[in-house]
């Protein structure tokens, strides 16, 4: 029975690639069975071993390379189908979209596929059941998923390393090797019991497994100290190293032609929300998505609404498109207004959103009658390079919806930044999975950056998250409500400002792995 399965090509290079990487979705967001990893990346490494080293079989008698790029195609087709399906939620909106569903839901995950494809392709006929072998697996889908995040304008949403995003603990040293260092660590531990299925000594594959469990408590015991000694410093600090601030999530139906009468309905129910003490220090941050299909100049006429409401004592941060005076062409930004409803400081988006909130090739595209997802036909201008947000003691980066996803964002952040605060519409991707794994993304944004970070979504998680990464105060998906603190400014010593420890990591593996690779051909 076993070796009909194994000499079965349908089975060994087709559906049990896509098997496994389509389970992989529960590790993640709001799934969280991260534990399921450790039994699906080593059935990978040990097909793609079998497919490559197997001989006088159905896989000789092909172009086995082939057959490898078709089982890491395959792996990578179930991993993006069954982890990104909720995009194609967007496409829901507008009826001129919903002809695009089939394509998005299949052509996306085809092309990101084409990274494990590659991968496996490369490495594949190097592959042997070694433990210098899980270094060259591990260190080559770590490279492809750093490359995946970089190339276009880059996509680096569910790398394995975020299915450990409920395990604060094992997060910590996130502010030191930074997201893709600590993914090439996550999935060489995750990789490491293939050594059950390896030709060596009993003692051997104990030593291994040894050294991962200790490999983990450490990690663990590490992150413990690392979140207990920050408990202990900002429980000593004084009030004038916190600032009062008050998320408000109003779970409005994503509605591109409300009237502006219904415009002012939303606003009134902000407010209430909101409620505001007018003697009382606060910053209110009101989420993305409030004010769209309208820009900032269309909602001046509430001004009064606002200052009766909100006194000189408060600022308000939102979202809202603002006119580019140049070019008349929107920006999709982040504001801070004060009572009189005078913006004080402007943040325009600078990753935007492919088909979302630009379009590829527009000009040609617009010819088919194509534009982007988001109301109106023309693009939004894409935001320069801007400084963070200063305002009396906080040193605020902001960022808005898809954003957060980016480390290189925070990497580039100013050393003093104290505060994130991250904006977000979560309505597009409806009651999915899409709202819980974003919102995985600000809990690494967090601990990467050792500062509190401010997430306001509609329709999505808000959350306060501490610079540890746990979760303080949180609204979840269709929660309207608001969640406040008097949050601290830390000021940290240490964030993560580059990769080159993943460097470091990635040569390292590569040169063990060529050394014992030459020992191997020297024996032979």
């Amino acid at each position: 029975m076993i070796d009909k399965i194994l000499n079965n090509r349908l089975i060994i290079i087709y559906l049990l690639p896509f098997c496994l990487g389509a389970l992989t979705v529960f590790s993640f967001q709001p799934f969280n069975f991260s534990y399921i990893n450790f039994i699906l990346l080593p059935f990978f490494f040990f097909l793609i071993t079998f497919v490559s080293k197997r001989t006088k079989t159905i896989y000789r008698k092909r172009p086995y390379k082939k057959n490898l790029f078709i089982m890491g195609f395959i792996f990578g087709f179930g991993f993006y189908l069954s982890g990104i399906y909720w995009i194609t939620y967007s496409l829901t909106f507008d009826e001129s979209f919903k002809f695009l569903i089939p394509f998005a839901l299949i052509l996306i995950p085809l092309f990101l596929g084409l990274f494990m494809g590659l991968t496996t392709l490369i490495i594949g006929p190097f592959i042997n059941y070694n433990i210098s072998s899980i270094l060259l697996f591990s260190g080559s889908y770590a490279f492809s998923d750093y490359i995946r995040g970089k190339i276009l304008t880059g996509f680096p949403w569910n790398l394995i390393s975020y299915s450990w995003s409920w395990f604060t603990e094992v997060l910590q040293i996130l502010n030191f090797f930074g997201l893709y260092a600590f993914n090439l660590i996550v999935i060489t531990i995750f990789t490491m019991p293939v050594v059950i299925f390896f030709r060596i000594k009993s003692i051997t594959k104990v030593i291994v497994l040894s050294f991962l469990i200790i490999l983990i408590f450490s990690i663990y015991l590490y992150g413990t100290f690392s979140i207990n000694k920050n408990n202990g410093l900002i429980n000593y600090l004084t009030k004038d190293e916190k600032i009062h601030i008050k998320v408000i999530s109003p779970n409005f139906k994503l509605d591109y032609n409300s009237t502006i009468d219904e415009v002012e309905k939303k606003i009134k129910k902000v407010i209430r929300y909101s409620a505001p003490e007018k003697s009382k220090k606060t910053i209110f941050v009101w989420p993305e998505g409030i004010f769209t299909g309208y820009n900032f100049n269309e909602i001046l006429s509430f001004k009064e609404l606002i200052k009766k409401n909100y006194s000189d004592a408060h600022l308000i941060l939102l979202g809202v498109n603002s006119i580019d005076k140049n070019t008349g062409s929107n920006f999709n930004s982040l504001i801070i207004i004060n009572n009189e409803l005078q913006i004080l400081h402007q943040y325009n988006k600078r990753k935007l959103v492919p088909f979302g909130e630009f379009l590829p090739f527009e000009n040609f595209l617009n010819k088919f009658g194509l534009k982007k997802i988001t109301q109106g036909h023309g693009s939004f201008l894409k935001g320069n390079k801007q400084g963070n947000i200063l305002i009396d003691d906080m040193n605020i980066l902001p960022l808005i919806c898809y954003e957060i996803i980016f480390p290189e964002l925070t990497q580039k952040a100013n050393q003093k930044t104290n505060l994130i605060i991250n904006i977000s519409e979560d309505g597009w991707f409806g009651n999915s999975i899409g709202p819980h794994q974003h919102f995985a993304k600000a809990i690494f944004r967090a601990i990467e950056n050792d500062t509190y970070l401010i997430r306001s979504a509609n329709q999505g998680i808000s959350a306060i998250i501490s610079n540890k990464g746990e979760i303080v105060k949180k609204l979840n998906t269709y929660e309207a409500g608001n969640i406040e603190l008097n949050v601290p400014l830390i000021k940290s010593e240490y964030k993560n400002k580059n990769d080159l420890i993943f460097f470091i990591l990635l040569i390292t593996y590569l040169s063990i792995f060529l050394i014992f690779k030459n020992k191997t051909n020297a024996k032979e």
